[in-house]
C-alpha cells in the first residue's frame, strides 16, 4: 500500500504537495469514491484524476531521451507557446521532464512517468552532472574560462554558481559541465563577462548522452544504461 499523494507523484502527475492540493479540491477518486487526504492505495485500485484513469508507473515505467529542438517550450500547458514539449513528443503515456531547457536552447531532456526518478534527478544537493556545448559571440579568453569555472555571482538570482569544468572546443565554442540548474544559468554566467550565447546544446545528463539522436527524435532508455541511471539516483529500477 502506498500513500495516495506518493502514488500520484510516482505516476509522474505532479509533486506530492501538488497531489495533496488535488485531493483536497476533490479532483481525485479511488474506485469511484472521492479520495481523502492520507488514504493509501495499491496497484489494483482504480485511481482517477479529473475523470481520467491513471496508469500505475510501477507497472510500466517509461524513461526517454529526447533531443529538444530550438523553439519547443518546456511546459505541459501554455496557451502562448508555439509548441510545448508534450505536444512535440506526443507519447501515448503521460510523461514529465526532468530538468527544463529554455525555448532558445536545444539538446537532451530526460522524460519519464517515474515521479521518484524525477525528484532524485532534480534535487540540487545530489550534484548530478549536466554537460553543454556553448557558442558565444566573442572570442574566448583564458581569463573568461578560468573565472567561469571558479563560480560566478548572479545578481538577478542572488546566488553564486558552483565550481564547474570548462573545455575550449574552438575559437567561440566551449563545453561546460554543471552540477546545478539555476534559471538560465549559463546565459547569465556568460553575460556577467560581456558574452552573449549564440547557441546552447545540452549533450549529457548524468550517464545519458545525446550521441547521434537527431533533433526532434527520442529513444527509450533501457538495459544497462537505464540501470546505471537509477543506480546513480540511489533508487531501484523495479518494473
Amino acid at each position: 500500500m502506498t500513500r495516495l499523494n506518493k502514488y500520484l507523484a510516482e505516476c509522474g502527475l505532479c509533486s506530492r504537495r501538488e497531489a495533496d492540493k488535488l485531493i483536497d479540491q476533490g479532483r481525485v477518486y479511488v474506485n469511484g469514491q472521492r479520495a481523502v487526504s492520507g488514504m493509501k492505495v495499491c496497484d489494483r485500485d482504480i485511481v482517477e484524476v479529473n475523470h481520467q484513469r491513471l496508469q500505475s508507473a510501477a507497472a510500466s515505467k517509461v524513461v526517454l531521451a529526447y533531443n529538444k529542438p530550438v523553439g519547443i517550450t518546456c511546459t505541459e500547458k501554455d496557451r502562448y507557446a508555439e509548441k510545448t514539449i508534450v505536444e512535440a513528443v506526443n507519447y501515448p503515456v503521460r510523461l514529465t521532464y526532468a530538468g527544463r531547457l529554455d525555448k532558445a536552447s536545444d539538446g537532451l531532456i530526460i522524460l519519464t512517468n517515474d515521479g521518484e526518478l524525477i525528484q532524485r534527478m532534480m534535487k540540487g544537493a545530489n550534484g548530478h552532472e549536466k554537460e553543454y556545448l556553448v557558442k558565444v559571440d566573442r572570442e574566448l579568453t583564458e581569463e573568461f574560462l578560468t573565472k567561469m569555472a571558479q563560480g560566478v555571482y548572479l545578481r538577478e538570482l542572488d546566488a553564486t554558481t558552483r565550481l564547474c569544468t570548462l573545455k575550449r572546443i574552438g575559437k567561440y565554442t566551449f563545453q561546460i559541465t554543471l552540477t546545478q540548474g539555476l534559471n538560465r544559468q549559463i546565459r547569465r554566467m556568460c553575460g556577467c563577462f560581456g558574452y552573449n550565447v549564440k547557441s546552447l546544446t545540452r549533450i549529457r545528463v548524468m550517464n545519458i548522452e545525446l550521441n547521434g539522436l537527431k533533433s526532434g527524435e527520442y529513444r527509450e532508455i533501457k538495459g544497462q544504461e537505464r540501470e546505471t541511471l537509477y543506480r546513480l539516483c540511489g533508487i531501484s529500477d523495479s518494473q
